[in-house]
C-alpha cells in the first residue's frame, strides 16, 4: 500500500508564493517519476509539473512555465513544487502522484494523494 501525503497549501494573495511538498510511504518510489496535478472547482483534473527519478527531467504545464519550479530528494521520497508570482486561476486542490515513467504519469498516474488546497486572492 502506497500514500502520498500533500502539505503547504493555503491562502496567498496574487502575486506571492507557496511551497507544497509531498511526502510518500510504504512501497519503496525508487526509480518513480513524481509530479503534481490540480482540480479547481467544477474543472477536469489537470497536469501541473512532474520530475524523473534522476530529477534531470521535468515537464511543465503551458500554464505555470516560468512560475513553478519542481524538484525532489529521492533520499526521502518526498517532491516539492515551488509555485511564485501566483494568479487567481491557480487556485485548485493540488494532488501528488507517482508511476513509474514520466509518460505515465502526465496521463493516469498509479498513486495519488488526497490533495492540499490552494487558493489564491485577487
Amino acid at each position: 500500500q502506497v500514500q502520498l501525503v500533500e502539505s503547504g497549501g493555503g491562502l496567498v494573495q496574487a502575486g506571492g508564493s507557496l511551497r507544497l511538498s509531498c511526502a510518500a510511504s510504504g512501497r519503496t518510489f525508487s526509480g518513480y517519476a513524481m509530479g503534481w496535478f490540480r482540480q479547481a472547482p467544477g474543472k477536469e483534473r489537470e497536469f501541473v509539473s512532474a520530475i524523473s527519478w534522476s530529477g534531470f527531467s521535468t515537464r511543465y504545464a503551458d500554464s505555470v512555465k516560468g512560475r513553478f519550479t519542481i524538484s525532489r530528494d529521492n533520499a526521502k521520497n518526498m517532491v516539492l513544487l515551488q509555485m511564485n508570482s501566483l494568479k487567481p486561476e491557480d487556485t485548485a486542490v493540488y494532488y501528488c502522484a507517482a508511476d513509474t515513467t514520466i509518460v505515465a504519469l502526465t496521463t493516469a498516474p498509479k498513486y495519488w494523494g488526497q490533495g492540499t488546497q490552494v487558493t489564491v486572492s485577487s
